[in-house]
């Protein structure tokens, strides 16, 4: 913890970036196999609600001050990703509706919410599309203990979450108890959202989940590849997005996902080259 509060702010934030890079990844190559990426988008929406209620909570009385934006962000997430699970129950041959209703939903409330708090112009701006500046070291430490937590549940429920992603009724057949492990699973994707978006952005954590493993995907030749080139091109897009967003100060979070963007590109342009060549 020492060594932690040595770190200056930049260094804070290069640290949360190269965390956030490596578990995004993770999650966004289970996602793409479920085909629900665009679920992501639908709980960073919802997570900006509980960024807005808890700022909105902690300046509507002094005995709320102690509320900390992140985790009623935090909470908010993980209720999200419950209730597209029983959305997706309710809604079984029209699944794809959950996504639409959870978005829409967050943006409504959390519009509400952002209109009756009193955050600056400045502070809203940070939590939509992200800063490394800002990142304290209470952030850092959030962002590390949801990332490591994050990293166990996927080491712990590998197997399990591998078998469901790519047929949920075979294992159900083998005898995996897939509505557990889909809590899990709905635990992990709210985690990644709320640590991710201090650094991102609650606007663009969705790009950092999907844009890493759309760029694997055209180059890898299995799941595992999959996820080692999305890891890897999910610290490049961070470290070139925090890179050029510092020198050229502008938002980190939209330099993160152009990055991202072109390293996509650049994948896309060398399997057409490899294509070619064989």
């Amino acid at each position: 913890m020492e060594l932690l509060q040595q770190l200056t702010f930049l260094e804070r934030g290069i640290l949360a970036g190269l965390i956030i890079g490596f578990v995004c990844p993770l999650l966004g190559a289970f996602l793409l196999v479920r085909r629900i990426t665009i679920i992501s988008e639908a709980l960073s929406h919802i997570t900006l609600t509980g960024i807005a209620a808890g700022v909105f909570l902690s300046q509507s009385a002094l005995w709320l001050g102690f509320i900390n934006p992140l985790y009623t962000g935090l909470v908010f997430s993980l209720a999200g990703s419950l209730l597209v699970e029983k959305l997706r129950q309710i809604y079984k041959h029209f699944q794809e509706l959950a996504i639409p209703i959870i978005l829409s939903s967050g943006i409504g409330i959390g519009a509400i919410l952002i209109s009756l708090s009193q955050g600056s112009y400045n502070e809203w701006y940070n939590y939509l599309f992200g800063s490394i500046v800002t990142v304290s070291l209470g952030d850092l430490g959030f962002i590390f203990f949801t990332g490591l937590l994050a990293l166990t549940i996927l080491i712990m429920f590998y197997k399990e979450l591998l078998s469901i992603s790519f047929d949920q009724e075979f294992a159900k057949t083998s005898g995996i108890g897939v509505r557990r492990i889909n809590f899990f699973f709905s635990l992990l994707i709210a985690l990644v959202i709320s640590m991710s978006m201090k650094v991102v952005g609650i606007l663009l954590v969705g790009a950092m989940v999907t844009l890493p493993v759309a760029a694997s995907i055209q180059l890898a030749k299995s799941f595992r590849q999959v996820v080692i080139l999305g890891i890897v091109f999910g610290e490049l897009a961070m470290i070139g997005g925090i890179f050029f967003s510092y020198h050229l100060n502008v938002a980190t979070g939209g330099m993160i996902v152009v990055t991202g963007v072109v390293l996509l590109l650049a994948a896309v342009v060398l399997k057409r080259f490899r294509t070619g060549l064989a």
